[in-house]
Order: C-alpha cells, then structure tokens, then sequence
C-alpha cells in the first residue's frame, strides 16, 4: 500500500506529518511516496491559521480530490487545523474525503486507516491532549543533518486574532528528560542542527515545571556530543528572560538568532491584540539583546490593519522598523477569524488600506535588508551545508547561523566541495535579496 503526504502550514505541522509517515512506515508496513499519482492514500495535512492559510488548504484537498475522480486513488484523509476546525463541513461538502483526522489526534492514523480501507467515513477530532513524545514514531522530510524539535504544543495565551488555542489546545510541554531523548537519537542518526519548535517557546515548562524553562532546556541540549547548532523559533516578548539571554549569549552551539514576533508597537494596538505590555516594553527587549549580543540576528513578525489601526499607529509601526533594522520582518494583513475576540471589534479596517500598508512595510524591509546584506560583502562567515542549489547543479547551497531553514535566505558557493551537514567557511562576495554567494575558503576540520 502506497500514500503521499502533502503538507501546509508551518514547520509544526511539518513535524505532525513526520509523525504521520513514521507511524503508517514503520507500524503499518507502507510506502511512502512522492509521486501523488502513484498513491493509494493521500494525506492533506492542513493549516487553518488565517484566510490565505484556509484557501490554500481547500484549493490542494479539491486537487487531490480529482485524482480520486479522474485516477488511481483510492482514499483520501485530511488532518491538521483546518481539519480540527471544520471537521463536519469538510466531510459534508467535500464527499471525496474519506477520514478527518485532527490535531489532538495524531495518534488514531492507524485506526482510521483501517476504518476508511473497510469503506467508513471516519471523524476523529474531539480531543485535543495528544503530545508526542520520543517514542513516537518519526520520519524526518529534512534534510539529514538538520531537524525539527518540538518541545510543547498547544498555548495558554490568548492573543485577540488568534484561533490557535482553539485548534492546538492547552500548554502541553514535553519533560526535559524526554526532550533529551529524541534529541539524542536525532543526533545519533546524523542530525548536527536542532531547531526547537513551539507555539512559544519562551513559555516553555511552564505547565510542568511552574516556570519558564527553555533556558534550562537549551543548556542541556547542547551538552550532547555531536550537535553543531541549536536554534529556538516564536518567542513571546513577555517572556524572554534575562536568563535566556545570557545562554543564548555564551553558548557556542546555540544560534544568536531571535526571533521574536512583536506584532505591533503602538500602546493600543498592543492592548488591543493581548500582545506585550507595551512597545517600550519591546524596544527595552530588543535593547537589551543588542546590547549583550551586538551580532545577534533577530526577525520578527507584524501585522497590520487590526481593527482600529490609525495611519498614525501604522506611521509609528513604519517609524519602529526603520528604527531597529531588522534582519527579517515577516509581514501579514490581519485576517479576520470567526470566533475570535477580534472578529467582533469595531472600526475594521479595509482591506484596500491593509494592502497599502503591507507593501509600505514589505518595500521598507527590503531596503533594509538590502543594506544590511550589502554590509556584509567581504565578510568570511560560517556555512552550514544543505546540499546542492535548486538555482543551479552547478552550486552548493547552505546557511549561516542567522539563516533559519526555509524561512530565511540562503548561501551559495560558486567554488568549492562540501558534503551535506558540513560547516565550511565562504567569503561572501555578492548579495541578492536575502542571499549571498562565494566560495569556499576553509573547510572546518
């Protein structure tokens, strides 16, 4: 029996279709593959965060629909948020579906396997208290040196646009005991990069241990022999302790990347979103990083046209970005979601005017980033590999430690030979966009 997996969203997700393959690969005996015409399952893993998010969903479940219509697929199964949030609907309006299987859930894959082979329609997404562990079964989609951690699901938080505790569920931090675990085995099998995964990490360990904990979690982590370079996501402003910066700070294997979604920096807007207390509280942050570690990468996130966004608000969020220089700046158009505490806020705002303000700030970032790249020609910096470039097999591509995987830009080389997961040095000489091109000029020993 063959399947396919298709997944969307975000790099949590990815790690739940991980889970996915694992356990139908490993406990069930089945092939995966690529190929979506050879498939006699498919898999939709779907994200359901915001509009574009949903559409796109919807848009690859009709797709793979019709090769159940017009080809040789026999079952068709959708998981994920958008699954979690709209089970019923997805089974009533789309026929072709088979199974829906949601994100608390990940463990009845097997089940509904059977059930939809012996020709049920099967829904599974009532509970919401499933947490992998390092027993679950996983197969890596990355690269094999480089890999996903994810160290708690769920959030506590209650942010006003947000849908994500409705579909993710409560806080759910996995122990640092059982953390190590995995991380060990990853390590084991040739995993040299860690990236850390959670709604926030910086809440990590709150449920178990009464207190923020990923500070006391990376310092074990990089204690495992093997691991190059550590590296944690989606950090909460409020709670980024001074104790995570000073680790972040001296430890060698832990990447000087931030990435911190401020979301907005005007007073009300922020009180209005049930984001950070306010946005000198934020500058104050992003002055301490800078101060302690002056070389430290930081992206953020923001959104604008929330309900109630004056052009002066958007002016000082413009005036904000232009301020503190960010290497990265993912920006998004609020998304108005049914059962939010903003859907129902007054003075919304058009969506011709969140289009303005998103190409303003999206110009302004790439300005930005153009210069700062520009300042880096010249420099030799550290490169881990990922393998040959998808612009050319004439190239290697890989990253610096302030290039995330597959969110940021990449490194070229145009002289030289590594293997995947090798760390080399690269004399970066020309830039575009995000990315940097050079050759080789040491290989670490």
């Amino acid at each position: 029996m063959k399947f396919a997996l298709i997944s969307l969203g975000c790099s949590k997700n990815l790690v739940d279709s991980e889970n996915f393959i694992g356990i139908l690969v490993n406990k069930r005996g089945f092939e995966v593959t690529s190929e979506l015409g050879e498939a006699d399952i498919i898999i939709v893993n779907t994200c359901g965060f915001i509009g574009d998010a949903k559409k796109e969903s919807i848009e690859t479940i009709l797709e793979v629909s019709d090769l159940k219509i017009n080809g040789n697929l026999k079952k068709i199964i959708v998981t994920g948020c958008l699954a979690q949030r709209y089970a019923g609907e997805i089974l009533k309006e789309l026929p072709e579906v088979d199974a829906v299987i949601g994100t608390g859930e990940i463990d009845k894959i097997e089940k509904v396997v059977e059930e939809i082979l012996a020709d049920k329609r099967v829904v599974e997404s009532t509970k919401m208290d499933f947490l992998a562990d390092s027993e679950t079964d996983r197969v890596l989609t990355t690269a094999s040196h480089t890999a996903y951690l994810k160290i708690a699901e769920g959030c506590d938080r209650r942010c006003t646009y947000c849908i994500i505790p409705q579909l993710r569920g409560k806080l759910r931090s996995r122990t640092i005991e059982d953390i190590l675990k995995e991380a060990n085995k990853l390590v084991a099998s040739g995993v040299k990069e860690l990236n850390l995964l959670a709604q926030e990490t910086t809440e990590y360990g709150i449920d178990l241990y009464k207190e923020k904990s990923l500070a006391r979690l990376m310092k074990e982590l990089v204690k495992i022999d093997g691991l190059k370079w550590l590296r944690t996501y989606y950090m909460f402003p409020d709670s980024l302790t001074d104790e995570l910066v000073d680790v972040m700070k001296n430890e060698d294997k832990i990447c000087k990347y931030f990435d911190i979604p401020v979301q907005h920096i005007s007073d009300n807007i922020l009180q209005q979103m049930g984001r950070a207390k306010s946005g000198d509280h934020i500058k104050g942050i992003l002055n301490r990083i800078r101060k302690e570690i002056p070389d430290a990468v930081i992206r953020t996130a923001v959104i604008v046209g929330f309900p109630g966004e004056t052009e002066e608000n958007f002016e000082e969020l413009k005036a904000f970005i232009e301020e503190y220089k960010f290497d990265y700046v993912g920006v998004f158009k609020y998304s108005r979601e049914e059962d939010t505490k903003a859907y129902d806020m007054e003075n919304q705002v058009p969506e011709e005017i969140k289009e303005k303000r998103w190409v303003e700030i999206t110009n302004l970032q790439s300005k930005i980033a153009e210069s700062k790249n520009r300042n880096m020609l010249g420099q030799i910096v550290e490169v881990m590999i990922d393998g040959v470039s998808t612009e050319s097999e004439y190239l290697l591509e890989g990253r610096t430690k302030g290039q995330a995987l597959e969110i940021d830009g990449k490194v070229l080389t145009n002289d030289g030979t590594a293997k995947p997961g090798e760390i080399v040095k690269v004399k970066l000489e020309q830039n575009f966009d995000y990315d940097f091109i050079g050759p080789i000029v040491e290989n670490e020993q």
